[in-house]
């Protein structure tokens, strides 16, 4: 059951400078509270002073007098412009398909409001301050899946929002149950909003969703980049690999790849103390490696690295004010094209392909765990009873799904264009759909890690048991136990598998994977 932000909550001030990436978690996740600050207030109150002045002005101005996009050419009187802002987001809450998730729109919202109190938007306070009473009284505007082209914005998504704010439209409250929306409003004794110039533009022209899609995306991958070390190093050890591959002056001395180094210390870390690893001259001896094994780092490595890329682009996007047109501070007010999502699409895009390609060398590495020609030594399927028993051979079909499917995630939106708005919007970005897909393939990625740590751990578990199996590595065994507490089961006869595996995913996303790991070896990149 959802609950609205208590008095005790965490709280995030919003000023007119930049807010953080963790601010922008901390709302959508955390049931973070939200507190505009002075500063912000005086801004917004100077830049609405400039666009009452311009609207009493006879020349048309875009966004204060004018209609929008491709009727942007008729001026509008002054007796018709509430009309005007109500029209405008009525008519582009255009949304349709199921609800997006909640802390999709709770960070869409969030972001908004922080670039209304900017400053450089034109919206009076109210607007603002409503927007924030909102997020705390956790009522959350229903957002639907389709709508948005990425260019002027996320605009059917925020328009969703910004309806609820006239107390239009649908949400759901605190305990998830959806109303009208002006139920929830009175029930929270929050006013709804009567829009005035340029403030149901300024509500609806931001990269807002997906820049917080953008944002959590980037906090989860970090989370399971880690997670795709301790797996790899589990597997490698299992498969009696070695670890001279993983010396750092293999690396960033000689490829000086920033994620590569990082990728080949975490592992280096968690097969510290182990005695299986160095065996790939016993019985059945090989010089190196397959590559899933030793190109480990190289592949993560380089999704590291677009992962910090992508970072980067969300913290210069968590610093701009996307409006058009936008008060400048010399009080100008000027038409712009920041609204085009393509630097924030092209991330997201690019994280699908890492995420794509990471999944796909875990589900090669967990393949050699299972085939009795390639694991030296392991039963077939890491079954009890080969034959009778299957062991994880179908977990690896369920894993390989779920790499094909992110195959054909990984196709980018952001080269796709579809014209709008009587071609005046004739090259969009497709961000929104770019942030969607990504946000299932970060979900499959989890669950395919999931699936070699449940292979992994047997594996290891199956060479400990053996005669003379040798000592698994204690950031192993921690991940081993933290496996079996959680209800993935080890070695044994076939039983149903499902639940072990939804179990192993569970312990993925909430990061407690991570964590017990890192308890031996100290924290991990």
């Amino acid at each position: 059951m959802h609950s609205a932000a208590a008095p005790h909550a965490p709280l995030v001030q919003v000023g007119k400078a930049d807010v953080s990436a963790e601010d922008v978690l901390a709302v959508a996740r955390g049931n973070a509270r939200i507190e505009i600050g002075p500063d912000a207030l005086a801004e917004m109150a100077a830049a609405r002073a400039r666009i009452e002045a311009l609207a009493a002005e006879p020349r048309p101005v875009y966004g204060v007098s004018t209609g929008f996009g491709a009727l942007a050419v008729r001026h509008i009187s002054p007796e018709l412009r509430a009309q005007l802002q109500r029209s405008l987001v009525r008519s582009h809450a255009a949304g349709m398909g199921p609800a997006v998730e909640r802390e999709v729109v709770r960070a869409l919202m969030f972001l908004r409001m922080k670039t209304l109190a900017s400053g450089r938007t034109g919206v009076r306070p109210l607007v603002a301050q409503t927007m924030a009473d909102v997020l705390n009284a956790g009522i959350t505007p229903v957002v639907r899946e389709f709508g948005s082209l990425g260019c002027s914005g996320d605009l059917a998504p925020l328009s969703h929002c910004a309806l609820v704010l006239m107390g239009e439209g649908v949400a759901t409250g605190p305990d998830g149950v959806e109303k009208p929306a002006g139920e929830l409003l009175a029930a929270a004794g929050i006013e709804p909003v009567e829009l005035l110039e340029k403030e149901g533009l300024a509500l609806i022209n931001g990269t807002d969703g997906m820049l917080g899609m953008l944002v959590m995306a980037v906090s989860d991958l970090q989370r399971l980049f880690t997670t795709a070390d301790i797996t790899a190093a589990m597997t490698l050890e299992a498969l009696l690999g070695t670890d001279k591959v993983l010396a750092p002056e293999l690396h960033a001395p000689i490829r000086p790849h920033p994620g590569q180094a990082l990728a080949a210390a975490n592992m280096l870390a968690v097969l510290k103390g182990s005695g299986l690893t160095g065996h790939h001259q016993d019985d059945a001896p090989r010089v190196q490696d397959a590559y899933s094994i030793r190109c480990a780092p190289q592949v993560a490595g380089a999704g590291r690295d677009t992962l910090a890329h992508a970072a980067l682009v969300a913290s210069r996007e968590l610093a701009a004010s996307v409006d058009n047109p936008v008060v400048l501070p010399d009080g100008r007010v000027e038409s712009n094209g920041n609204f085009h999502g393509a630097p924030v699409a092209y991330v997201l895009d690019f994280l699908a392909i890492a995420a794509a390609d990471l999944g796909s060398i875990s589900e090669r590495r967990t393949d050699r765990l299972l085939d009795k020609a390639r694991s030296h030594g392991l039963p077939a399927f890491l079954a009890d009873d080969p034959g009778v028993d299957s062991g994880l051979m179908i977990a690896q079909y369920t894993q390989a799904a779920l790499v094909s499917e992110n195959k054909r995630l990984a196709v980018p939106a952001s080269v796709d264009s579809i014209p709008s708005s009587a071609m005046q919007e004739d090259h969009v970005s497709m961000g929104w759909s770019a942030a969607r897909k990504l946000r299932q393939a970060v979900d499959n990625l989890g669950r395919i890690l999931a699936v070699e740590l449940t292979a992994a751990s047997r594996a290891l578990e199956i060479r400990a048991q053996a005669d003379g199996g040798g000592t698994v590595a204690p950031a192993s065994a921690a991940a081993m136990a933290v496996a079996r507490e959680a209800g993935v089961g080890g070695a044994g006869r076939d039983r149903f598998l499902s639940p072990d595996l939804e179990a192993a995913a569970a312990l993925v996303a909430s990061g407690a994977l991570v964590h017990a790991v890192e308890q031996v070896t100290g924290p991990l990149a």
